[in-house]
């Protein structure tokens, strides 16, 4: 059997600080999918011809626009890494990461019992 198996390696690491490269905002990476993860309705709801490919890193973030608070679920193809990579403003950050370093976050650790 010649069977392959298609490792898919995420570009950006959670808690990295990223723009979209369409649209006017930006967020800290708290999630990633190897490949899209979300219901069909909220993928047939992208216009065709900005639609992104399903066979790739699908990245959750916590974001922000000029208006609002929000998380996102965003292809790979349409981040970039944020050259400002300034703090993100979402009211959650503080829950999910501790000091930004170099345009980048630690994530927090959390212990249970």
């Amino acid at each position: 059997m010649n069977d392959k198996i298609r490792v898919r390696t995420a570009k950006f690491p959670i808690g990295q600080v990223v723009r979209h490269r369409l649209f006017p905002f930006r967020g800290v990476i708290f999630d990633v999918d190897p490949e899209f993860a979300n219901t069909e309705e909220w993928y047939n709801a992208i216009p065709e011809e900005v639609r992104p490919r399903k066979d790739q890193p699908f990245y959750h973030l916590l974001a922000e626009n000029a208006d609002a608070y929000y998380v996102a679920y965003v292809s790979e193809q349409n981040l970039v890494p944020d050259p400002y990579g300034g703090p993100v403003e979402h009211p959650k950050v503080p829950e999910l990461f501790e000091k930004l370093q170099n345009g980048r976050y630690q994530p927090r650790r959390f212990y249970r019992n």
